[in-house]
């Protein structure tokens, strides 16, 4: 009889995995530790999840498989006993300005329905309390809570013509399509400045055409409708929303416009009569407005029995908002503003009002960005998904998470070709005792730093007062190492990013925001090297530098130097698949033939950082590679897409670009995520370097062996959001203990 009990893998070869093979036991809690690159995630998320996603999309007919993303088949021998996937990430939520706390959760669409019940006067059916339905939104902002403008003054110069630049925003560039429908629409002399236009041309040209007329511009074969240049900016951008803009394109747009609070709803969406229906004095927005911990108290002091049951699923879905730490969030945020960590414990919340079992759930380092007072509560939801009667799977590196696992597997023993191997598997017990990387260091912590830098000067920040801080005043010591410490929300982000760098802008951020993830940047390119590289081939071969760029002369034709194809098959799934004329080299075969020490320009790129330190003899290549392999990112190959990188290791690869500076201020936030414990004493080391140079280094961290290493903390708090904003404690980390209100006391 076939065991169910188990999910068993076996042959599994993705990325640097070496045919690994393991049993993992179903309705249990699974941790996976090993050092970064070691392969945990190529086993858990490239292998499993992918498989289980993949074959979950195959049971829907092929027309819908199309509307499905899409999931190759992973490479190994079998998977036996898989379970319908949850795969919690830490992707941000995303979803533009009209996706919110509450309309992720679905805590809105509660809301809504109590207040068509129970609020007077009564605004009609639940979509009439809505901001994304015509019945509710504000008719002013259509439901965004603020309106647009147009800076005219930013987007048009009218000191200049039509062809000397006049129009300022890029897209309406000299030359550009639409730039000739202005200038060939026959309206305007386009070398005429635009100040000495007449009334009725400055009409034509920002307004459009008197009502009723109408005229077409041609040029290469098409006609185009002329329109104003305010109406024609509005349809372009105003009509859209922001949020949903690619980075690049918000901060263009922002360049010309003038963002203000609705003058109608003052902000708060909903149209006027959603907004004088009231429950026990305060309407939905106001509801929205306040925190989660504050609003369950509001709710709990609604009168009635029947109006209590009738909101057991808002308030159980409440009172599991304010249990993972997120209690200072309120309904009203939009989704776009949260944190990776953040948005993983959302979803969690999400998942855990189903009444599904048999799952099988996939978490990506769900402690990240926790303070390790909330970490006790992060358990106590795994543990629920486990006791529902669902299997969960966990990549973690915090000690405190590991603790509760019902099995562990350690991947390694080192990273990148060095691990891919399981060095230990079975309970926590036997992994203390096991001698792997994790094992030993499960035990092992950073002492406290026994003597403290003094400050050199100080650097003030003086009545900060964004968002929940409460206009406070700090002093941050220079030439030493800072860190800034407080629950989830109490003001760690808002006091270093918003109020400390507006004041010092010359400050070098490393921060988590991921590098220039595309397929076709690369370490070598982001870093620089790839330019000396070419060089570096063309004088040993006599060909020109632009012949060793995957990107330009010397890509290959068929993938155009993207090493890979994609073929959409329309309804079926499409197929990604190693290029057949180059085999995934990216280069033309003639480019393949030159040589730089016996090795071709894709097997340098094929190289680790750790390779690259053997090959490479050049002063300007050295400098870089060693500083990417102090930084731990020894294991990642030259020609790696950045779009693979976990936001750690991007965080990681900025700061080996700035390695090298002196009498600089430096700000990181939470330099160690998704470091091995193992790692923590090498980035200490590398920081404690920064600061004997002479920098000012503040890093935002929870980790406590980083902690105790600082020369001066700054703890926020004492709560989350309106609860904190304060400083409950600023000096020397062997002085916390007297703080009667830090969270952290008790944990350094």
């Amino acid at each position: 009889m076939t065991d169910h009990s188990m999910i068993r893998v076996r042959g599994a070869r993705e990325n640097n995995l070496k045919n690994v093979s393991l049993d993992l036991p179903k309705h249990q809690i699974t941790v996976f530790t090993g050092v970064s690159g070691s392969g945990k995630s190529s086993l858990v998320f490239d292998t499993i999840a992918a498989e289980a996603q993949r074959q979950l999309n195959e049971t829907f007919t092929r027309f819908v498989q199309g509307f499905l993303p899409s999931y190759g088949q992973p490479d190994f021998d079998r998977i036996e006993n898989l379970s319908s996937p949850i795969v919690i990430d830490q992707k941000r939520v995303g979803g533009g300005s009209r996706s919110t706390v509450g309309t992720f959760t679905e805590l809105l669409t509660d809301l809504r329905g109590l207040y068509s019940r129970h609020a007077q006067p009564s605004a009609g059916l639940p979509v009439a309390y809505s901001f994304n339905a015509a019945q509710g939104m504000c008719p002013e902002c259509e439901g965004i809570g603020k309106t647009v403008q147009l800076r005219l003054d930013r987007f048009l110069d009218e000191s200049k013509s039509l062809a000397e630049g006049a129009i300022l925003h890029p897209e309406f560039k000299v030359g550009g399509w639409i730039w000739k429908i202005y200038a060939e629409s026959g309206l305007f002399d386009p070398q005429k400045p635009i100040v000495k236009y007449s009334k009725t041309e400055r009409q034509n040209l920002i307004e459009g055409l008197p009502e009723g007329e109408e005229r077409k511009v041609t040029f290469g074969g098409f006609a185009y409708q002329y329109e104003g240049l305010s109406e024609r900016f509005a349809r372009m951008y105003l009509t859209k929303d922001a949020a949903s803009m690619s980075e690049r394109k918000r901060a263009v747009f922002e360049q010309f416009v003038d963002s203000q609070t609705c003058p109608l709803c003052h902000g708060a969406r909903l149209n006027q009569a959603a907004l004088r229906s009231l429950l026990n004095g305060k309407n939905i927005a106001e509801l929205c407005e306040m925190e989660a911990h504050h609003l369950l108290e509001f709710l709990k002091d609604l009168p009635g029995k029947e109006l209590q049951f009738e909101m057991t699923f808002l308030l159980g879905r409440l009172e599991q908002l304010v249990g993972i730490g997120l209690g200072y969030l309120s309904l009203d945020r939009e989704t776009v503003t949260l944190s990776g960590g953040e948005s993983q414990r959302l979803k969690m919340i999400r998942h855990l009002g189903s009444s599904l079992t048999e799952m099988l759930y996939i978490l990506d380092e769900p402690s990240v960005g926790l303070h390790p007072s909330d970490v006790a509560r992060l358990n106590d939801l795994l543990r629920e998904l486990r006791d529902k009667g669902n299997t969960v799977l966990v990549v973690e590196h915090d000690p405190d998470v590991i603790a509760i696992a019902d099995h562990v597997v350690d991947i390694g023993p080192g990273a990148g070709t060095h691990g891919g191997e399981i060095v230990y598997q079975g309970n926590l017990a036997g992994l203390r005792r096991s001698g792997t990387l994790t094992g030993r260091f499960l035990t092992q912590q950073l002492p406290a730093r026994k003597s403290v830098r003094q400050a050199r000067s100080w650097l003030s920040v003086k009545g900060a007062s964004t968002n929940n801080l409460k206009d406070i005043d700090v002093d941050f010591p220079e030439a030493v190492l800072t860190v800034v410490t407080g629950v989830s929300g109490a003001g760690k982000s808002t006091l270093v990013f918003d109020e400390f760098l507006t004041r010092y802008p010359d400050a070098i951020v490393i921060d988590q925001s991921r590098v220039a993830a595309n397929v076709r940047s690369t370490p070598a390119t982001y870093t620089g090297i790839m330019d000396e590289i070419r060089k570096l081939f063309a004088r040993a071969s006599g060909a020109p530098a632009s012949l060793f760029s995957f990107n330009s002369e010397g890509s290959c034709p068929n993938c155009k130097g993207l090493g890979v194809t994609y073929t959409d098959l329309a309804f079926m799934e499409g197929v990604t698949s190693t290029c057949e004329v180059c085999g995934g080299k990216r280069f033309r075969e003639d480019v393949l033939h030159h040589h730089l020490r016996g090795k071709s320009i894709s097997d340098v790129l094929e190289m680790t950082v750790e390779e690259a330190l053997n090959f490479f003899k050049e002063k300007k290549i050295r400098v870089v590679i060693e500083a990417m392999s102090e930084v731990g990112l020894g294991y990642l190959t030259l020609g790696q897409p950045l779009s693979t990188l976990s936001g750690g290791e991007g965080q990681r690869l900025k700061l080996a670009m700035e390695l090298h500076k002196e009498g600089s201020i430096y700000v990181m936030d939470e330099p160690t995520t998704g470091l091995h414990l193992s790692n923590i004493g090498l980035l200490m080391k590398i920081i404690d370097r920064l600061v004997d140079a002479g920098n000012t280094v503040i890093l935002i961290e929870h980790q406590l062996d980083v902690i105790r290493q600082a020369d001066w903390l700054v703890d926020l708090g004492p709560g989350s959001g309106k609860a904190g904003g304060q400083v409950v404690f600023a000096g020397p980390p062997a002085e916390l203990h007297r703080s009667r209100e830090s969270a952290l006391a008790e944990y350094v």
